[in-house]
């Protein structure tokens, strides 16, 4: 049960203009390094620090390490919810404590879409991955992610050869995105996909460097069956 003491310790810790910088910045889905957070809050580096750690310690915050990163990003929809509602309390909030955060390489080729190792990155595999999660054929989870029997049927439809007895995190699992800092497919399956788009000719492997170039046959496709719009 919520007592007086448990309200008021949160409410103090959102109301500090650095914490609640740094919370208001996680709020568009993205996960964010403490220097991207520290910048965002107008706050030096081990300032930001402990800022994050008493954020964790109060579980408005959760932590992703993926390599030798770690990313943090809002622990779940009810943070988001409390949050959204002192948004619309204060709609100053946002635009008053909180400096924009660019993430990712600067050249639009690859924020668009890259090789990542053996599997596709940027935003056209994040907007893959959300699609495939909009329909229910694909589950993200913090231990791994699960292609369902209906995303088994439609990845087929699209040519990508998978084994459907296979499983665990080396089959499928997210894969946090550098450049827009949200899970895209990795694993077997993003690998397999990744393969299947290149041989359809929707998608073209660099000869050199990670930029992969998204074909006008492949923007075509890609928003016939992802709903990705590219300009």
């Amino acid at each position: 049960m919520t007592t007086v003491a448990s309200l008021a310790s949160i409410a103090a810790l959102i109301g500090d203009p650095a914490r609640a910088a740094m919370l208001v910045s996680l709020m568009d889905g993205r996960a964010l390094t403490a220097g991207e957070l520290a910048g965002a809050a107008g706050v030096a580096p081990p300032t930001a620090s402990g800022h994050l750690a008493r954020l964790l310690d109060a579980g408005l915050l959760a932590v992703e390490r993926q390599g030798r990163h770690r990313y943090y990003r809002i622990a779940g929809a009810p943070v988001a919810a409390t949050l959204e509602g002192l948004m619309a309390l204060g709609s100053d909030l946002a635009t008053a404590t909180c400096k924009p955060v660019r993430t990712g390489p600067r050249d639009p080729a690859l924020r668009r879409a890259r090789r990542c190792y053996d599997h596709l990155a940027g935003e056209v595999a994040v907007g893959i991955a959300d699609a495939l999660e909009a329909r229910d054929h694909l589950r993200f989870g913090t231990d791994g992610g699960l292609v369902t029997e209906a995303g088994l049927d439609f990845l087929a439809t699209l040519g990508v050869e998978l084994d459907a007895g296979r499983g665990g995190a080396a089959f499928c699992r997210p894969c946090l995105d550098w450049s827009e800092r949200r899970p895209h497919l990795a694993g077997t399956v993003g690998r397999a996909l990744y393969a299947a788009l290149a041989a359809k000719g929707w998608i073209r492997q660099p000869r050199t460097g990670r930029a992969v170039t998204v074909t006008p046959l492949g923007q075509m496709e890609l928003h016939r069956h992802f709903g990705i719009a590219l300009g």
